[in-house]
C-alpha cells in the first residue's frame, strides 16, 4: 500500500490517499482547496470516497473530487445529513468559508466494526465520537496504519467545543478503541504530523500513561 498525504486549504487539514500497484486508490478526507490531491489522482481509479467527518475542512472539496473521479462517497450515518446542510457542518458559521458548502448526499454507509475491502485494502471502521458525533478512524491492520481524522494528533486530542462535541466521550473513544491498537501502529491525524499509538500513551498529556 502506498499512502499520500497533503495538508489542504487554509486549515492544513491532512487529505489522503491509499494506492495499490495495479493504479487502485482509496480517498480520504478531501479537504478545502484541494487541486494537490486532484494532481495526484490523476492517473488513479479511485474507488472510494471515505470520509471521517463533515466538518467544512474535511469535506470542502468534496464535490470535486466526486465529480473527477465518480467515486462513491462513504460517512457514517450520524453525520449524512451534515453534507447537504452548512449550519452543521460548520461553513455557514466560519468567516474564511466564503461560500457554504452543500454537497450531495452520501452514497454508502459506515458503521462500527464494518470491514471495508478497497483497492485491495482492508481497513476496519472505528466509530470515534467525541470531536464529532459521527467520527470515524480507519484502522488498516496489515499495514499497521490508523487514519485517525480529528480524534486523535501527536500530542493532542481533537477539539470538544463544536456542536456535537464531547470531551468525556473522546477521551472514552480513544481509550476504548484506539490505544488498545498494537503499540507500533502508525497514527495519521486529520491535522499535523503522524504519530504511534506507543508515543500517545507514553507523551499525549490528555490520554497518556495509559
Amino acid at each position: 500500500m502506498k499512502l499520500w498525504m497533503q495538508p489542504l486549504g487554509p486549515l492544513q487539514t491532512n487529505g489522503y490517499v491509499l494506492s495499490n500497484d495495479q493504479g487502485e486508490g482509496i480517498v480520504i478526507d478531501p479537504g478545502m482547496q484541494p487541486q494537490a490531491m486532484l494532481d495526484y489522482i490523476g492517473k488513479l481509479n479511485i474507488v472510494a470516497i471515505l470520509l471521517t467527518h463533515a466538518h467544512f475542512d474535511h469535506i470542502g472539496g468534496l464535490e470535486e473530487v466526486r465529480q473527477a473521479t465518480g467515486a462513491p462517497v462513504y460517512i457514517h450515518d450520524l453525520e449524512e445529513e451534515w453534507l447537504t446542510d452548512p449550519y452543521k457542518n460548520g461553513s455557514a458559521r466560519w468567516p474564511m468559508v466564503t461560500e457554504p458548502i452543500r454537497c450531495r448526499p452520501r452514497d454508502e454507509r459506515l458503521t462500527d466494526g464494518q470491514m471495508l475491502s478497497l483497492a485491495g485494502i482492508t481497513l476496519k471502521v472505528l466509530h470515534t465520537p467525541g470531536h464529532s458525533p459521527g467520527s470515524v478512524s480507519f484502522y488498516i491492520e496489515e499495514e499497521q496504519t490508523l487514519i485517525a481524522g480529528d480524534t486523535l494528533f501527536a500530542g493532542s486530542i481533537g477539539r470538544t467545543d463544536l456542536p456535537g462535541g464531547d470531551y468525556e466521550t473522546l477521551i472514552g473513544a480513544i481509550k476504548d478503541k484506539l490505544l488498545v491498537l498494537p503499540g507500533d501502529t502508525r497514527v495519521y491525524p486529520g491535522h499535523g504530523p503522524d504519530t504511534t499509538i506507543d508515543d500517545e500513551k507514553r507523551y499525549n498529556p490528555f490520554v497518556g500513561g495509559q
